[in-house]
């Protein structure tokens, strides 16, 4: 063969070469078309030679000892190789999907979280449905104890503060009198109420005579008020005539009756706050023996609870819940004013009493933020400085003060964080509320949410007419005593910050069998929940109900200077 014969040889085969790959693609479509399956033997990967490699191999590079190819083998390895492919490109597309879904799955959790975030932002308490001032929070089953306390609960105990038990041992002999004490009552008409039942024990611990009590003019009411304008006097005397001798005025021999009022030489001044039995007879006794009358200033919170005979404070509330009788006429107004709550709707209906302490006075010495415009914050900080002015400083302190308190649950309650928490409780739109409280401050506009929300709301201004109230007005106390009674009276009875009229209101709807829920509220719960955006309105719900089940005026152990004003349970009740 000549040389131009083989290069023509040489071309036509790689024309052929070039060609195979196209062959075997038709053969394999009509192999398809007809239902033939090729199968090819099966070779190692290493075995197949690949579409991509040179036609011309040495001897050692091939497997089979360097025999050359036969087209046969040609076709078979062209064959595998498309089998390869499609496996690759299987085996590509499965991780890749694979891939996919995963990325899918993330964006599934992601949304799902987004959403269940949303929702439950929608639902946070404090948002509940807002409409303008107005909120829509959404209802809650009643619970079967949703106006008193389960029975079961409440049988324990009864009151017994009636019991007298003999002499008490350690005191001065009661034949004579040791002398004369007279003190001020100062504050309003409850912390005036506990300085007469611990003027009535100190006298008795000393074998004193007592002088009725004068109510000292309380600095912001402007009240003249006097023991006889509020309490029934005689009915006091003579109820405690077997504890302590009680007269109405300053022994006639003591000429000169302002000196009482003024001279330091009357006026034992040293006492200290809760004060054990003992300190009065050690170191006010003598003085009052040398004097024979003395005067107690001041007289707020001087007698202790645990360093002084359990009579003496079984005293103090024979005092509170027997001796203490509002006069005839207040008693009947108030009556009047509970059968109207009871009745509002034509037919006999529960209702709550809500002391809402959010007064101008309160707002400000709380030192606690709340919600309010710009402007209003401003004024409250100059009315701050004009009356606290040591606690104010510069205010910069005030801000990290205020909402440490807020978290400890020490800020009065908002009309509208009430208005949440007793929708959380259960308790319905159509609930009948008496508002027992001053003038709210930021007046109608901070009352919108809770009086929306529970329409029911009504004050004793709006119970009665002008006349009715007239003859009341001339003493704040006695409208104060208006308050009082109702929410003793009351199915339910809620207090939005402490004090002393909610610490009594508690103490004597205790006193008086446990079955009336008295509801004090966990502000630091409250204060939490409120201020978490994720709170939803479910948990909240379940939160309230469970934290707020033992507190609702159930008999409580006491404990060293528990206030018995709260809690008279361990003194002045019995097991039944």
């Amino acid at each position: 063969m000549t040389r131009v014969q083989t290069s023509r040889h040489h071309a036509h085969l790689a024309a052929s070469n070039k060609s195979t790959p196209k062959r075997a693609m038709a053969e394999l479509r009509h192999n398809s078309s007809i239902g033939g399956r090729a199968t090819p033997s099966p070779r190692k990967r290493d075995d197949v030679t690949s579409p991509l490699s040179s036609d011309n191999h040495t001897p050692h590079d091939d497997d089979d000892g360097g025999r050359d190819r036969y087209p046969r083998d040609r076709f078979r390895s062209l064959f595998s190789n498309h089998f390869q492919l499609l496996d690759d490109s299987a085996r590509v597309y499965s991780q890749n999907f694979k891939i996919l879904l995963f990325f899918i799955t993330i964006l599934a959790f992601a949304g799902m979280f987004t959403v269940y975030s949303v929702i439950s932002h929608l639902n946070a308490p404090y948002l509940c449905t807002k409409d303008g001032i107005t909120l829509h929070c959404p209802r809650v089953k009643e619970p079967p104890s949703l106006w008193e306390n389960p029975l079961s609960a409440t049988t324990s105990w009864k009151p017994c503060a009636e019991r007298r038990i003999g002499s008490i041992s350690g005191l001065p002999e009661a034949n004579e009198t040791n002398g004369y004490i007279f003190i001020h009552a100062e504050g309003g008409l409850n912390q005036q109420r506990i300085a007469i039942c611990n003027a009535v024990a100190v006298a008795k611990i000393m074998n004193a005579t007592l002088i009725l009590p004068v109510l000292k003019q309380d600095q912001i009411w402007k009240d003249q008020t006097k023991f006889e304008d509020i309490f029934d006097v005689d009915h006091f005397i003579d109820y405690l005539k077997d504890d302590v001798r009680i007269v109405r005025d300053i022994p006639s021999w003591f000429t000169d009756k302002s000196e009482l009022f003024t001279s330091i030489r009357r006026t034992v001044k040293n006492i200290p706050k809760y004060a054990p039995a003992q300190f009065y007879i050690n170191n006010v006794l003598p003085r009052i023996k040398e004097k024979k009358i003395m005067a107690l200033k001041p007289f707020v919170d001087r007698l202790g609870y645990d360093n002084v005979p359990q009579e003496i404070n079984r005293l103090r509330c024979r005092v509170n819940y027997h001796a203490l009788k509002f006069l005839p006429e207040i008693d009947e107004m108030a009556d009047q004013l509970v059968a109207r709550m009871r009745n509002r709707t034509g037919s006999p209906n529960p209702f709550m009493a809500l002391h809402l302490r959010f007064e101008k006075g309160m707002v400000g010495l709380s030192f606690c933020d709340f919600v309010g415009t710009r402007g209003e914050k401003a004024l409250m900080g100059l009315y701050r400085l004009k009356e606290w002015p040591r606690r104010f400083k510069d205010g910069s302190h005030l801000w990290p003060l205020a909402l440490q308190k807020r978290k400890e649950g020490r800020c009065p309650l908002e009309p509208g964080e009430v208005a949440v928490m007793l929708r959380a409780m259960g308790y319905p739109k159509e609930t009948q509320i008496y508002v027992a409280s001053g003038q709210v401050y930021g007046g109608q506009n901070r009352m919108a949410p809770l009086r929306n929300m529970f329409p029911n709301l009504v004050t004793k201004e709006e119970l009665t007419t002008k006349d009715e109230l007239d003859s009341f007005r001339k003493h704040v106390t006695s409208l104060a005593a208006l308050d009082f009674l109702v929410c003793l009276k009351s199915n339910v009875f809620v207090m939005t910050h402490g004090g002393n009229f909610a610490k009594l209101i508690i103490g004597a709807r205790r006193y008086m069998g446990h079955s009336q829920k008295s509801i004090k509220p966990d502000k630091g719960l409250l204060s939490k929940s409120l201020g978490d955006p994720y709170m939803g309105w479910a948990t909240f719900v379940e939160d309230v109900f469970i934290t707020h089940q033992t507190r609702t005026g159930l008999p409580e152990a006491t404990f060293p200077n528990y206030d018995i004003w709260e809690n008279p349970l361990t003194p002045c009740m019995c097991k039944a």
